[in-house]
């Protein structure tokens, strides 16, 4: 039915002489938040912005040339600057049953798809320590975003900077020199990245009274990039250890990358970088003889880009990176999906390979906020951070017990089930909230199965399931398998209830969900809409009995409808379903 709306709209501008291309029409048609204001609406202020007209006078203009109202809409209204449709409520929800039926997970992709290549780097680690609670947000984030970018068309390439060198990683090094004593993850009885992160939390701890491991982490620095065998022999074991961790991390929660960079391996061409500016006098030596930039008058500050002793931070191999992402894959777009702590940095790299030659243009830093805990932020250094591996480990446990007392299952289903529902928890909580955003996760209100969580829009795409199964071997079920939509008896048809109506109007926003959720490189509008969905499934399922009724046929289809939009935006989100919960 939004065709049926798009087609008026287009053909009306077209007899007013304005040129809109039709993708702009589609994404700005949307759903009025009551029925007062239509099934449908078109605010012209971006038209009338670009005509320089008064929005209210352009919508009677338009009403005017759409003329008489086209087939299955009722009624056409104006209201100030919004031209309100009326939709005839039954041939709307026959289109939508009868387009996912015949889309199914292609449903909600815009006719025009994307051509861009686009790198997704997440979640860029450092291997000093386990991947946390943030990092999960991270990894979610990332994964989102990038189905997200593959539904409207777009080659992703998912790519991860391991943070493998500098002067944190040295610290756990330098801890694990003084207080090690050769233990290992297996004689510790450890997870890999866990054992080494103890070493890093025990670096701030003991060097508050120890002032040479502060010392030996600066000299561990210096002899690898010098090349010291026994620092390198040392910085690999230890490396090797925390990557074998994060690797098990991003398999449980379903994360896999297409290609892995590491600093240790570009850190020298960020040097020559940055010495090449330095003979283009891009960057300049100070007097105590690191390389800097100036960039006050861009209204940051002086940046360190070679240290005075020669060795290089963060932002050295980040400059030779942007490039090499570009020559090597032909990227259109690159996004670096990284805490809001670093927006700064961001703003001084993208400046500075302006002041190279490089076209920044397709880099993006999608900025996220922190997650906290009910009692407070966590600091990695001082070790009150929750790993991710714990979080997981914790909320499977909850949903265990959750399971265990609602359900009797094997213990082999029980840990597959339970983990499933544990990720779906997790997910939705870390993306229902605006990126943008700092958060507070609570494990316990996250497993819940009722209210807005990922675990009720499970049960309610279980639920769905049910009643299909139900009414599996009925033969009005059979019956429709074969049937096309708009053969449903019209007498069992005259008429809808209002939850029927409202679940559909829902359904049908999905792909204007997606397309701002596109635009806008934003997961948590995916998120609120599954929940938004479940919510008045729900009602309906509670308004509206399907089986044995007179419209069982037609609800069915409903239903059907319902679980396939549901499942094709949990996808995006990174979510898998469940049959049975």
């Amino acid at each position: 039915m939004k065709k049926v709306v798009v087609d008026s709209i287009e053909n009306a501008l077209k007899e007013l002489k304005i040129k809109i291309e039709r993708t702009e029409i589609e994404n700005t048609v949307e759903i009025p938040p009551n029925n007062e204001m239509g099934d449908f609406a078109f605010p012209c202020f971006f038209i009338a912005k670009i005509l320089k007209q008064n929005p209210s006078e352009l919508a009677e203009q338009i009403r005017k040339k759409i003329g008489n109202t086209p087939v299955g809409i009722k009624d056409i209204q104006t209201k100030g600057p919004y031209l309100n449709f009326f939709v005839d409520n039954l041939p709307m929800v026959l289109e939508l049953n009868d387009r996912v039926r015949k889309e199914k997970d292609d449903y909600g992709k815009p006719m025009k798809l994307s051509k861009n290549k686009t790198m997704v780097e997440f979640p860029s680690p450092n291997t000093n320590k386990p991947l946390h609670m943030g990092h999960l947000r991270n990894m979610a984030i990332g994964e989102s975003v990038s189905k997200i970018l593959e539904f409207n068309g777009e080659k992703v390439i998912r790519a991860n900077l391991n943070n493998d060198r500098g002067i944190h990683i040295c610290k756990s090094m330098a801890a694990y020199m003084f207080y090690g004593k050769n233990k290992t993850p297996k004689t510790a009885k450890k997870k890999s990245d866990h054992f080494v992160g103890d070493y890093y939390v025990m670096f701030n701890e003991k060097s508050k009274k120890n002032e040479k491991l502060e010392i030996e982490s600066h000299r561990l620095l210096q002899q690898w990039e010098a090349g010291d065998k026994k620092v390198l022999a040392l910085w690999k074991k230890m490396n090797k250890w925390a990557l074998d961790g994060f690797n098990e991390t991003y398999k449980l929660f379903g994360i896999k990358h297409d290609v892995e960079y590491f600093e240790s391996n570009i850190y020298e061409k960020g040097k020559e970088t940055i010495l090449q500016g330095l003979k283009d006098k891009v960057f300049e030596k100070r007097k105590d003889g690191a390389i800097i930039i100036n960039l006050k008058k861009e209204g940051l500050d002086e940046k360190v880009l070679l240290r005075i002793d020669g060795t290089s931070v963060y932002i050295t191999q980040d400059l030779y990176l942007a490039k090499l992402k570009f020559e090597q894959y032909k990227l259109n777009k690159s996004i670096y999906v990284v805490g809001n702590e670093q927006n700064y940095h961001f703003d001084v790299l993208f400046n500075i390979l302006k002041k190279l030659g490089f076209n920044q243009s397709g880099l993006f830093h999608l900025s996220y906020g922190m997650v906290n805990l009910p009692e407070g932020r966590m600091k990695s250094r001082e070790g009150t951070v929750v790993d991710a591996d714990d979080l997981i480990e914790k909320v499977q446990s909850l949903v265990k017990k959750e399971l265990s007392s609602r359900t009797k299952i094997s213990k082999r289903e029980l840990e597959k089930r339970s983990l499933t529902i544990a990720l779906a928890a997790i997910k939705y909580i870390l993306l229902r909230v605006d990126s943008k955003k700092d958060m507070i996760f609570n494990p316990k209100e996250s497993v819940n199965f009722e209210g807005e969580t990922g675990t009720y829009i499970l049960y309610s795409y279980a639920r769905a399931g049910s009643i299909l199964k139900k009414v599996s071997s009925s033969k009005a079920h059979s019956k429709s398998k074969k049937e096309t939509f708009s053969v449903e008896p019209k007498l069992k048809l005259k008429s809808l209830e209002p939850s029927e109506t409202e679940l559909a109007k829902k359904l049908m926003d999905f792909s204007n969900v997606v397309q701002k959720s596109y635009n806008q490189l934003n997961p948590s509008l995916i998120a609120n809409y599954s929940y938004q969905i479940a919510k008045a499934f729900n009602e309906f399922y509670h308004n509206c009995p399907v089986k044995g009724s007179e419209k069982e046929t037609f609800r069915l289809n409903l239903v059907e409808s319902f679980r396939q939009i549901l499942k094709n935006a949990l996808n995006l989100i990174g979510i898998e379903t469940l049959e049975v919960m």
